[in-house]
């Protein structure tokens, strides 16, 4: 059936039957936060559906409040599409896959850079519009290339990847690597509290209407900073309370050992080369590997039925006090928001407008923008941005004691030792059978702004030596004993 005349680019928004879509349907949004949260059921693809809403929202509220920015509906198109496209590089588990799994079974060589987002949804977007004009779901001169390097350089926040007279501000829109505060967030803060049955309420619709292009910046209403403020307090809440459950970690990486094991028969790294094999990488290789009766995947399977009899590795324990070290010893975990450092507050990095300066009556015109003072929001502010802790787990539960000794005196032995930071997202810490025990990477907030956790006072160095050497003769102690 051919499509209709009216914004035929837009039937991968208002019709998505694309393979490439549907897929999301079979990922959860919150991965194995699901295991421990049963009303989190939700997908991506009601995600992706939203944030295409939102994205078309902000742009056709500011072509519409500022004429004088001659946003076009070419523009607000492009904008629409990049958001629910902004999607199309998950895979299993969502952040489980390309931040524990590939990034240990396909580590890059050393002349490659190794496998990123940007590499995913570039090649499932340039598939998708092959499969439109493949199958005459649109004519033939959509997407022209100009289009498609806009659309590609929305998703990935860098307006450097395509024509130099595309519009700046627009890339605040989808991928906001000014300040993280794009639609992304206005949408799953609301979806994910509502279905986990968490109190919040994210005003989107009035942010969005006081959005205002003031310097080729997307600026908000002052007035509305305690907004913004409790938008980044629930990301934050969210983050440490429910998107890192210590169960929901734990599950993520049985799973990932699951996979490493069926990793040699099923070559599911090698899915992520080629688009018709990488759209159908879901949460349903789970079942893939449960249903197979090959004896070279038992271990996997057997690894999998642990985590529905909730038969799961333990935590030994979890520390926060030695920030200097996991920062040489440990990678974290990629899920910072690339425009938010350490030491940087949510208000420092959006720009703001206030209705001081109207020239007539009927009309206000916003003259200039500017950071939040500290006036504007002096009773919300906290005092860190970001929480940085070592956790540390076991295969092995009934060692526990002896795990936890040995973690604490390995961490305690590398405070002296001068070592470089390794690359690997996990770390291995010796235990007293030869077995290891898997130290969780360092865990950010993610897109919430962090202190500076690499930081530690001399004092604190200090009592963290002290406990740590108690902690060695401890463990000396029951190892004499245990040789009796």
């Amino acid at each position: 059936m051919a499509p209709s005349s009216e914004e035929p680019k837009m039937r991968i928004i208002k019709d998505p039957i694309q393979p490439h879509f549907q897929q999301l349907r079979h990922i959860k949004q919150l991965g194995t936060t699901y295991r421990v949260y049963p009303g989190a059921s939700h997908n991506r693809f009601e995600q992706c559906l939203c944030v295409a809403h939102l994205a078309r929202s902000i742009a056709t509220h500011l072509k519409t409040s500022q004429p004088e920015l001659h946003i076009t509906a070419r523009d607000v198109e492009c904008v629409q599409i990049a958001g629910p496209c902004h999607d199309l590089d998950h895979g299993p588990w969502s952040h489980v896959w390309d931040g524990l799994f590939i990034a240990v079974v396909a580590p890059p060589a050393e002349d490659e850079k190794p496998w990123q987002h940007e590499d995913a949804f570039k090649m499932m977007f340039v598939d998708l519009i092959r499969f439109l004009k493949e199958h005459s779901l649109v004519p033939e001169d959509q997407f022209p290339e100009k289009d498609v390097r806009f659309i590609l350089a929305l998703i990935d926040g860098e307006e450097t990847h395509c024509d130099p007279d595309e519009k700046s501000f627009l890339f605040d829109i989808v991928a906001n690597k000014r300040n993280g505060l794009d639609v992304d967030p206005f949408d799953y803060i609301a979806r994910d509290t509502y279905m986990m049955g968490i109190p919040s309420k994210v005003p989107s619709l009035r942010i969005i209407q006081s959005a205002r292009v003031i310097d080729g910046k997307i600026c908000f209403d002052v007035k509305n900073v305690n907004l913004l403020l409790n938008i980044g307090a629930s990301r934050f809440g969210l983050h440490k309370e429910q998107y890192n459950h210590k169960t929901a970690k734990v599950i993520e990486y049985m799973i990932v050992d699951a996979l490493k094991l069926a990793e040699t028969s099923l070559q599911i790294a090698g899915r992520i080369k080629s688009p018709k094999t990488f759209m159908y990488l879901t949460d349903n290789i789970e079942q893939e590997i449960k249903a197979s009766t090959a004896a070279e995947l038992k271990p996997a399977r057997d690894l999998l039925d642990a985590i529905d009899i909730r038969n799961l590795y333990k935590q030994v324990d979890e520390r926060g006090e030695h920030r200097g070290l996991h920062g040489r010893r440990v990678g974290h975990r990629g899920y910072v928001d690339p425009a938010l450092r350490p030491g940087d507050e949510p208000a420092d990095k959006v720009n703001f407008y206030s209705k001081q300066n109207p020239t007539t009556q009927t009309e206000i015109i916003y003259t200039e923008s500017a950071r939040a003072q500290r006036g504007d929001y002096p009773t919300l502010m906290p005092q860190y941005f970001a929480e940085l802790t070592l956790s540390v787990f076991t295969k092995l539960p009934q060692y526990m004691l002896f795990h936890r000794n040995d973690a604490m005196l390995t961490i305690y032995r590398t405070l002296h030792a001068d070592t470089k930071r390794v690359r690997n997202r996990t770390a291995s810490l010796g235990s007293f059978d030869g077995s290891s025990i898997n130290s969780v990477p360092v865990s950010y907030a993610p897109d919430t702004p962090g202190g500076n956790p690499m930081s530690l006072s001399k004092n604190s160095q200090k009592r963290s030596r002290e406990s740590l050497e108690d902690i060695g003769k401890e463990t000396s102690r029951v190892a004499k004993m245990q040789a009796k």
